[in-house]
């Protein structure tokens, strides 16, 4: 898949404010500030379309990007740690899964993990819940130029056996390590 065009659409809360033309989702998952919107500038080749910031949790709502005018990436917000009240971060929980459960739209989701340290038991609930749900994922682990070689090979083993998958695609938005297999495994999904 090529990305020749990318543009923000909307941010919401409300399912009722979520795009109604039909066109097939990707939807972004992962802890607070895991990488989510510099994954998606990387595959889209736009600097700022999706805003990156190092405070956890700036992500609050879901966000719809149009790409190549046929289909939407969809910025979720981050879960576990974040800077946010508790209040508004128990609000996300049942955003994400409403969207997550209901949208039929929705034909993959791409789940971030950072290479840098094993899953989380937020990263393993979230993969439980997918395929509970018999929902197609594929888990990236980004920031992979930052670990060695050997590290990323098992990172990648330990990887797959704690989150129950075959399917691990490493990531590094600094040499693009992992752009084009992400990419595929979209345009495989729509």
């Amino acid at each position: 898949m090529r990305v020749n065009s990318a543009r923000f659409v909307k941010s919401t809360k409300q399912a009722d404010e979520f795009p109604r033309d039909q066109r097939p989702e990707i939807a972004f998952c992962g802890r607070s500030n895991i990488g989510k919107s510099t994954l998606l500038n990387t595959l889209t080749n736009s600097r700022g379309l999706a805003r990156t910031s190092s405070t956890p949790g700036r992500t609050q709502m879901i966000n719809f990007f149009l790409i190549n005018d046929g289909i939407y990436f969809v910025d979720l917000p981050g879960y576990g740690y974040a800077k946010v009240s508790k209040t508004v971060k128990e609000t996300w929980g049942g955003m994400i899964e409403d969207y997550l459960r209901d949208r039929e739209q929705l034909k993959l989701v791409v789940m971030l993990v950072d290479s840098r340290m094993p899953p989380t038991e937020s990263d393993k609930t979230m993969k439980t819940w997918l395929d509970h749900h018999q929902i197609p994922s594929t888990v990236v682990l980004t920031k992979a130029d930052k670990i060695s070689r050997n590290q990323l090979n098992q990172t990648l083993r330990t990887g797959a056996l704690n989150m129950k998958t075959k399917e691990i695609i490493p990531f590094s938005a600094v040499t693009n390590l992992g752009k084009d297999e992400i990419l595929a495994r979209i345009e495989a999904a729509i």
